[in-house]
């Protein structure tokens, strides 16, 4: 049987909520849970029906009295102590017709409700796969052809489960319904349960005579390549979600769909921080100091860039529209270049004097020039 909640639990509530409260804790959690916000989570839609109904029952404050006194139970035209014969006590047979006052059927996610039909063919598994691309590859896009073992429809049978030129049957233990309901007796009267039928698999069918291909399963297990679209900008950890590409169903029941983990391979030259690439640009002192027009090879092709005199290390070149797309919309990041300058080692003995001549000018105190022996030897190696 299922678990019937508590309707101030699922409001997050206390007992003796205020009807402000209330309200205020019915609409926080009808924000978060509403199928809008939630379009492919069938549980949250559940949860938010029932907090709904929850907070419709205790804003009543007959109703919430009835509930506080007897519980779910309480809300029954006949059965709670008290109220059995008052023409307003709620006129409701079960829980599930409580749910379907509220919502006009379809189910009550308390375990109640009206007689459903069967459930259908259950949903094929989803599926998970990597891919390995290149750094530009997720950068501009891509499509890539993965190769994956996936059950799909069997042919043989048209994805029945039934041998050829037979057909399934009603299952006997559930009158094709899918479900099977129990039926006992409580103080409080008749308790009916449902759960999904163990001899058809909810289906409502049974297969006398099996498909020998599929073995009565309706799907087989095969090899397909596909060619799944890499959309320009994606980072390395991306999953992305391809519907209808999983495993099929049993006996014709719908595919799940296929998640693709992507790894992204790193650039030698560039690390990516969110749409933004990274470059680190080696800049002799010279060049540095002097300025000079370089040619810079980014993922776009070469640019020029042009370093002022007196660029100071650390320094950040900005090209602009030369980083990552944006995943889904328009433009991209930058491109930004940071600038190390490169002090000179191993320097000869003209170099050393230029340097020093220039420190003079420049009235900068150096250490003066190794005259040793140890100095004279190092100075023949350089």
């Amino acid at each position: 049987m299922a678990v019937i909640e508590d309707f101030y639990e699922l409001l997050g509530v206390g007992r003796s909520a205020s009807d402000d409260e209330l309200k205020k804790a019915y609409r926080v959690k009808a924000r978060e849970l509403h199928p809008d916000a939630n379009p492919d989570d069938p549980r949250a839609e559940e949860q938010f029906k029932k907090v709904s109904l929850a907070y419709e029952v205790l804003k009543d404050p007959d109703k919430r009295r009835r509930y506080d006194q007897f519980g779910p139970e309480g809300l029954r035209g006949t059965g709670a102590a008290g109220n059995a014969g008052d023409p307003s006590g709620g006129g409701f047979g079960n829980l599930g017709d409580i749910f379907e006052a509220f919502f006009g059927g379809g189910g009550s996610p308390f375990g109640g409700g009206g007689r459903r039909g069967p459930a259908g063919p259950p949903r094929g598994p989803d599926l998970e796969t990597t891919i390995d691309i290149t750094f530009e590859q997720a950068v501009f896009g891509t499509k890539h052809e993965i190769d994956i073992r996936v059950p799909v429809h069997c042919d043989a049978c048209e994805a029945t489960g039934a041998a050829p030129g037979t057909a399934a049957a009603s299952c006997p233990q559930c009158q094709g319904t899918g479900e099977v309901r129990r039926v006992r007796q409580s103080l409080l009267g008749q308790m009916v349960t449902a759960s999904p039928c163990g001899r058809c698999g909810a289906t409502g069918q049974v297969i006398e005579k099996p498909c020998p291909t599929c073995r009565g399963e309706g799907r087989r297990t095969e090899q397909r390549s596909h060619n799944v679209n890499v959309m320009a900008g994606v980072d390395n950890g991306t999953t992305l979600r391809v519907t209808n590409l999983g495993g099929a169903g049993p006996r014709g029941g719908p595919n799940g769909d296929l998640y693709v983990h992507i790894r992204v391979r790193p650039h030698e030259r560039f690390e990516r921080e969110g749409y933004d690439l990274i470059h680190r640009l080696d800049l002799p002192m010279t060049q540095a100091a002097l300025g000079a027009h370089l040619k810079f090879t980014t993922l776009d092709g070469e640019e020029d860039l042009v370093i002022a005199p007196g660029t100071q290390s650390g320094k950040v070149f900005r090209l602009r529209e030369r980083g990552v797309p944006h995943v889904g919309g328009r433009g991209r990041g930058d491109l930004l270049v940071q600038v190390m300058v490169v002090t000179p080692t191993h320097l000869s003995k003209t170099q050393d004097d230029w340097l020093r001549q220039v420190a003079a000018e420049r009235g900068e105190e150096v250490a003066p020039p190794d005259r040793t022996l140890f100095g004279k030897i190092r100075s023949k190696f350089r």
